[in-house]
């Protein structure tokens, strides 16, 4: 199922990482077209057209007071989650509050000069929507990631969108939102919730920027609106690297690649370790695990087409890999996880040690899951308080400054040939 290659099989492994990279956030065209006839209907039509499509894509006949979700069927819905998830959920947003708050960013001045003041005001956006999506698809713990950031920054007004029947459906969803404290929950699904959070509709409120995970639809949607609104990511399908040396446990290391490959058939598993022995053994016991889970179809694809354990010659080879990849998760089993994690410049998240699994991050121990994605660990990282504040810039000249200034900013700006800059600079120098 997972495919060993061997630390001499270069060529196998080069094809094995080309692979990896080829999945992509890129949409194609055609994708792009039908998600644009979408927004435009929804900006055109309002709250009909989500009635068309709620009927059209999810079988659900609403009415126009319907598209908000009630308050009581919400509480409803709530009272119905086991009681063990519910105390998970309350320990689980304790703990992403308590991160997250340490990402406050304050505003500040400073003097340059006496007669010259400088600074950064942070406030926070006005208006978030969070996309949350349903079917089997449906996670509390994402809405929790989205939701909690954007409460510390602030944000006064913070509305849900989500399907049709994914609220009264999952208790868990719903007792996420009561446990929030959120109160403006739209029945709205799809590219089609996107654009009625980025236009408004008569029922549901133009935001200034969507977060939240979604299919194809959505992430299309997110890349068009773009602009109108702030957007957290164009996120591509999942990954995890794990980088072991013999010490690692096999059985920890194949339930934490099953893990990954039960997202999606595009998700990828990777084991990089300098000890064959560990890599056959890992096979083993992914054969034996896969055999009790319930999404075992799924894995088995993305096993098939993403997965992979990487026989290196030593762990900087492997570091030299994961820094290639840019990981979203990376997971380190050595003797030495400290030494190897300083080698390391592209991760979305790193977990240290046979006792910190990916799944700790994704649910539990606070730091966000919504990580970057497809290498973009590069450039990007994880949603967090500051994606839901802007920054001001401040500044504050004197007379005398001024008029010492001006003849060096009018050099400039007569440089690039803006003469009305030139004047707006000497008009106040002069005596």
């Amino acid at each position: 199922m997972i495919t060993v290659i061997r630390k001499k099989d270069i060529a196998a492994r080069e094809a094995m990482l080309q692979k990896i990279k080829s999945r992509s956030i890129a949409l194609d065209r055609d994708l792009l077209a039908r998600v644009a006839e979408i927004i435009d209907d929804v900006r055109s039509r309002g709250d009909e057209a989500l009635i068309d499509y709620a009927n059209r894509f999810d079988g659900v006949a609403l009415r126009p007071g319907e598209l908000k979700l009630d308050a009581t069927a919400l509480t409803e819905s709530a009272s119905r989650v086991d009681d063990e998830v519910r105390k998970a959920l309350q320990e689980s947003i304790a703990n992403v509050r308590a991160f997250h708050e340490r990402q406050i960013e304050a505003s500040w001045e400073f003097n340059p000069s006496s007669d010259v003041t400088l600074g950064q005001r942070v406030r926070p956006i006005e208006r978030a929507g969070v996309y949350i999506p349903g079917g089997t698809a449906a996670y509390p713990s994402s809405l929790i990631m989205n939701v909690v950031p954007a409460q510390i920054a602030g944000v006064e007004r913070i509305v849900v969108a989500t399907p049709p029947r994914t609220v009264l459906e999952n208790p868990a969803i719903a007792a996420a939102i009561v446990e929030l404290n959120l109160t403006e929950v739209y029945q709205v699904g799809g590219a089609q919730a996107i654009a009625a959070l980025a236009f408004g509709t008569e029922t549901v409120p133009r935001v200034d920027k969507i977060t939240g995970p979604g299919n194809k639809y959505v992430a299309a949607a997110k890349k068009l609106v773009f602009g109108t609104v702030g957007i957290d990511s164009i996120a591509g399908p999942t990954e995890v690297i794990i980088i072991a040396d013999e010490t690692a446990r096999a059985d920890f290391i194949a339930a934490d690649l099953l893990a990954q490959a039960e997202h999606d058939e595009q998700a990828s598993a990777v084991l990089i370790t300098n000890s064959e022995s560990l890599a056959l053994s890992v096979r083993i016991e992914i054969d034996r695990q896969i055999e009790s889970l319930s999404r075992r179809s799924i894995i088995e694809q993305s096993l098939n087409q993403f997965g992979a354990a990487i026989v290196v010659e030593n762990l900087d080879d492997a570091s030299a890999i994961a820094n290639d990849l840019a990981p979203e998760h990376l997971e380190i089993m050595t003797a030495d996880a400290e030494s190897l994690a300083a080698k390391i410049k592209h991760a979305g998240a790193i977990f240290f040690g046979e006792f910190t699994p990916e799944a700790v991050g994704d649910y539990f121990a606070g730091p966000n899951h919504i990580l970057p994605t497809c290498g973009t660990a590069r450039f990007s990282s994880a949603l967090g308080v500051y994606d839901f504040v802007k920054r001001t810039t401040l500044l504050r000249y004197s007379e005398n400054e001024m008029k010492r200034a001006a003849p060096m900013i009018a050099a400039i700006a007569e440089a690039e040939g803006f003469d009305a800059h030139a004047l707006s600079a000497k008009i106040r120098g002069s005596e």
